[in-house]
């Protein structure tokens, strides 16, 4: 088990053990069938916007959803291979909790974010993407902000923030990324990435799976969310690797039963003709080749997130998950902890309104905003 959650670093939580990584058919249950389609980000956010920044070697377009005219910003990064679909469900919530604005990013070779540079995804220069897009969104004089990363996007807020990127910092918030237990997940990782499935028929056949292998177990925030993660395949149908991908996502109920000799053989005709008609989804970012630099992202990040001179705040799926020098620091009271049992790896996506609210007692707490008037706390 404790194997297990040391997986949970850079991606999501890995699938529940014998479940669909074993190519075997999956039912659901006598007479019910959960609603799977995607869901539209304008359903959760007020805006969407490409930000244009300056670069040395050209021009940069980062995606950034937004909501809010007032108070201070709330800056989300997400986790390695998500995109900033992952906060929307939460956005949603805190929105309705206290007064402020939202801006999530999709961050470098995420998204639909687009880069000249899409393999460089050193700490230090995606650091330098959040500085940029601040000073774009808002010039010289910026507006109090809150920083916020979960995973992968938690260590980045943690550089950024030590690097004094974003000079008008409120806080920072850090979801369930430890220094001490990703270093110790590192040797797991490329192990964890090839078990997922390659592609997947549809973006509904990735949303299911992100559901039922556990990697998010909130069904709503999954059909926001999957969307910025996949994309449709560039490789034809009939090319090495991709032929076979089917068996590689969940197989279809109505396959189950199937009649044989001629029937078998018809159907299996009219199957083969229906998948060159398909079109195959496929990750959006291959994680397996940013390996060069994960060390970089978590190696001295429980340090750096101790020596930020903000208000922080750490919020963790398990306390088993705590390092020795975090457990030294939340004991000299130089962060707050909460810890938020019954959670996958993505805990903004499975518990939405838990995080909005640990995230709002917190900037009421300090002063940074207000509760919205008849918000009950």
């Amino acid at each position: 088990m404790e194997k297990q959650l040391l997986l949970n670093v850079l991606a999501s939580r890995p699938p529940v053990s014998g479940g669909l990584q074993s190519r075997s058919k999956m039912r659901m249950g006598p007479g019910r069938k959960r609603d799977f389609s995607p869901l539209s980000w304008s359903e959760y956010f007020e805006a969407m916007e490409d930000v244009e920044v300056e670069n040395d070697n050209g021009k940069d377009t980062f995606r950034i959803y937004c909501s809010g005219q007032h108070g201070p910003v709330l800056l989300l990064l997400h986790g390695g291979g998500h995109s900033a679909l992952s906060w929307a469900v939460f956005t949603a919530v805190i929105y309705n909790r206290i007064n402020c604005r939202v801006v999530a990013m999709d961050l470098r070779a995420h998204g639909d974010t687009k880069v000249k540079n899409s393999d460089d995804l050193s700490a230090e220069t995606m650091a330098k993407d959040i500085g940029k897009v601040v000073e774009t969104l808002y010039g010289e004089n910026p507006p109090p902000i809150m920083m916020i990363g979960h995973s992968m996007g938690g260590a980045i807020a943690v550089h950024t923030a030590a690097a004094n990127h974003v000079p008008s910092l409120l806080g920072l918030c850090v979801i369930d990324v430890v220094e001490g237990t990703a270093m110790d997940a590192l040797n797991s990782m490329q192990n964890f990435l090839r078990s997922r499935p390659k592609t997947f028929k549809s973006v509904e056949n990735a949303i299911e799976w992100s559901v039922k292998s556990g990697q998010i177990r909130n069904v709503e925030s999954a059909r926001v969310s999957m969307g910025g993660q996949v994309k449709k395949c560039e490789e034809p149908l009939n090319s090495p690797g991709v032929s076979k991908s089917i068996s590689d996502g969940i197989i279809e109920e109505e396959e189950e039963e199937e009649e044989e000799g001629e029937s078998n053989h018809k159907r299996k005709k009219e199957d083969d003709q229906e998948v060159k008609k398909e079109t195959l989804y496929t990750w959006q970012i291959d994680l397996s080749k940013t390996e060069k630099y994960w060390e970089g992202w978590f190696s001295g990040l429980s340090a750096l997130f101790l020596s930020c001179p903000v208000p922080k705040l750490l919020l963790l799926a398990g306390v088993d998950r705590l390092d020795k020098d975090l457990t030294i620091g939340q004991m000299q009271g130089k962060f707050q902890m909460q810890v938020l049992p019954q959670c996958g790896h993505a805990v903004h996506e499975d518990a939405p309104e838990k995080v909005a609210d640990a995230l709002a007692s917190f900037m009421v707490r300090h002063k940074f905003t207000e509760f919205k008037e008849g918000f009950l706390c």
